[in-house]
């Protein structure tokens, strides 16, 4: 889900019985995710970390905080790791190394939670 108020349609998101849903969360710092506070999900998701709109590559300090501030909401083992949304806007070397920081990142909490 890309760039949307859907605090309204959670009942609804949750009803699909997806195993995962996705959403963009980097740009708005988690902002997203505020929706889960009164609605508890019952699955996995993956709030992207990574916006691929922007020509910034940002560091594995940068991802780890916004998984810090996803985990505020998301219980670590309902947390996925990825990018906003598909990569085709984003040239190879940029691509490359923001995906290598999110790896980092990730696996920085995942010792952290042992998970």
């Amino acid at each position: 889900m890309c760039y949307c108020d859907f605090e309204d349609i959670l009942p609804s998101i949750a009803a699909l019985d997806a195993d995962v849903i996705s959403m963009e969360s980097a740009r708005s710092r988690m902002e997203l995710l505020e929706a889960f506070h009164s609605h508890q999900y019952p699955s996995e998701i993956g709030p992207g970390i990574y916006d691929i709109h922007s020509p910034c590559v940002p560091s594995v300090e940068e991802m780890r905080d916004l998984l810090t501030l996803a985990l505020e909401v998301l219980k670590p083992e309902q947390l996925w790791v990825n990018p906003d949304c598909g990569l085709k806007t984003r040239g190879w070397s940029e691509t490359i190394s923001a995906l290598e920081n999110m790896c980092k990142a990730a696996g920085e909490l995942r010792a952290r939670f042992a998970v």
